[in-house]
């Protein structure tokens, strides 16, 4: 008797705790889309005055809430963990560049995702579209970390007709993916049109009763630049063949977003639904991307790799037609819309996300007001090292050649390497406004190591790092605070076992579940250990030392 009680008293404090975390709150969850385009630029969308034509687009951000103090980070990966975890990259161990394909890499499989904690509050989730957060084990797929169905890429990039994928030149292979097989029978079909199909299959096939997630993480406009000819014919007279090509990809990415919407109206979703568009970083303008007037593109943490297109649009948005100069981040989607999902995280603490909805829908005061947007040890040169980069420039402070950038109230700072610092015209008019000539290329970046900007000069064009010294400081010491917090980064070499043609010409995951570096923790050394059978090359205690240093400081 006394074991029957036991056990009813365990099922109740079971439930008790399921109660706590998923709190309903007498409303209906919204169903949420969330559609993320890969290298959209700042200028490559309509009401930011482009020639690129997205009618679509600006009806919906005009009729919602224009988000123009919008950030994500410099490239894929490190934008797509942190909307699925919350965290900075320094919590994740995924603090340098993105995650490649033969990488034995991918998200910490002991921080939960927001899927993950999205069915735990009832939802259906569904992905369509780009992954690009490792497949190394099968623990490591889309419907690993929370999605219950998934067609789409894992790696980078691919052919958006034949989905063929290449990393570097030696490795290719088949890269589309529905649930955990190869969709050989889907190729030939271009990525934008058959991810808009998927989604339009799942609104019509869900159960309205139950509140759902679509992630929509299109593949375009990511090179290479491909589109069908209906689209580029719009583009004919634009002479920048690489810019006529990204504009039709982009005007493709906005019939698709029409579409999606017009099957929410349709099939009863829309006055239940929010809506969130995001870019995953700036463009790059060598490959038609824009980010005029901002300075620099993808994969540099100037205002045009990291200052993104954003917008919602929802019925359920108490202010409409607004635009939001709310300080926001990628990674505050993830305790945003679980609190939209009537979710208490019991993990609110280890997440570096805020709640940003009362800043959106109603105008209330941001709960953000700095954001780190990285740091990067990973990114130093083997043997640079020079006591001035932190004894002078770092005022004994900050080792100032580690990649790392920050902005906290009205200033930005950054420091080493941050990446090409140029301005780039639109493309179509190759000399730029007469206003700039002559103002285009950067010349603050040679023999430089720290920078400092004000948000009131947004095209970073006044580098304040000498005038104002004692902001410097305090900017590189929030830097060493937040470095105090970090995990150590996991960068582990390619993989040869990974290549395609060991695998029937497909990418897909190639080790067990023990043999892949995961943890969020500092590595202990038996799992450094373990990790040599992924990397024979890696056989001795030095060689391990020189691969994951931090780690050994630690034993």
């Amino acid at each position: 008797m006394d074991a029957l009680v036991l056990c009813f008293c365990l099922a109740l404090g079971l439930i008790h705790t399921t109660e706590e975390k998923v709190l309903r709150r007498g409303r209906v969850p919204p169903h949420i889309v969330f559609v993320m385009v890969d290298d959209q630029g700042y200028n490559d969308i309509g009401y930011h005055g482009s020639e690129i034509h997205t009618p679509v687009l600006d009806q919906l951000a005009g009729e919602g809430v224009k988000l123009e103090n919008y950030y994500v980070q410099p490239i894929c990966s490190p934008t797509r963990s942190q909307l699925m975890t919350g965290r900075y990259q320094i919590h994740t161990g995924l603090q340098h560049s993105i995650i490649r394909a033969r990488q034995p890499l991918c998200l910490p499989s002991d921080i939960p995702t927001l899927p993950e904690r999205l069915r735990q509050a009832g939802y259906s989730t569904h992905m369509v579209g780009k992954w690009h957060l490792g497949f190394c084990r099968p623990e490591c797929l889309p419907t690993s970390r929370g999605f219950q169905s998934f067609l789409g890429s894992l790696t980078g990039s691919g052919d958006h007709f034949s989905f063929q994928s290449c990393d570097g030149t030696e490795a290719c292979g088949f890269d589309l993916h529905d649930g955990n097989r190869p969709a050989w029978e889907l190729s030939g079909n271009y990525s934008t049109r058959l991810y808009t199909e998927r989604v339009k299959e799942i609104l019509r096939g869900h159960d309205q009763r139950t509140p759902l997630f679509l992630y929509v993480a299109l593949q375009a406009v990511h090179t290479p630049l491909q589109a069908p000819g209906h689209l580029l014919r719009r583009y004919q007279t634009l002479g920048n063949r690489p810019r006529r090509h990204y504009a039709a990809m982009v005007s493709g990415v906005d019939e698709s977003v029409g579409e999606i919407v017009s099957e929410l109206r349709e099939r009863g979703y829309y006055n239940k639904s929010v809506l969130i568009y995001s870019s995953d970083n700036g463009g790059q303008p060598l490959s038609g991307g824009c980010n005029w007037p901002l300075r620099g593109g993808k994969g540099s943490y100037w205002e045009g790799g990291v200052r993104a297109v954003g917008f919602v649009h929802s019925p359920l948005l108490k202010r409409k037609r607004v635009v939001s100069q709310a300080l926001i981040h990628i990674s505050d989607w993830y305790p945003t819309l679980l609190s939209l999902a009537g979710y208490r995280d019991s993990d609110s603490s280890h997440l570096d996300g805020q709640d940003v909805w009362g800043a959106i829908s109603s105008g209330l005061p941001c709960p953000r007001t700095e954001i780190l947007f990285n740091i990067d040890p990973v990114s130093r040169r083997h043997g640079e090292v020079d006591p001035r980069l932190l004894n002078v420039n770092g005022f004994g402070i900050w080792d100032t050649g580690v990649r790392a950038a920050i902005r906290a109230g009205d200033w930005k700072l950054l420091t080493g390497n941050v990446g090409d610092g140029d301005w780039f015209p639109p493309q179509t008019m190759p000399g730029g406004p007469q206003q700039w000539q002559g103002m285009e290329k950067r010349r603050d970046q040679h023999g430089k190591a720290v920078w400092l900007f004000n948000t009131a000069d947004p095209y970073e064009r006044a580098d304040l790092a000498e005038a104002r010294p004692e902001v410097v400081k305090v900017l590189l010491a929030r830097l060493a605070e937040y470095n105090r917090t970090a995990v150590p980064p996991r960068n582990p070499p390619d993989d040869p076992m990974a290549d395609p043609q060991l695998h029937g010409g497909v990418w897909t995951p190639w080790l067990g579940q023990e043999e892949c570096l995961l943890s969020n923790n500092s590595a202990p050394l038996t799992k450094l250990l373990r990790h040599t059978e992924c990397h024979p090359r890696l056989t001795n205690r030095e060689e391990l030392q020189n691969e994951f240093p931090l780690s050994f400081t630690r034993l």
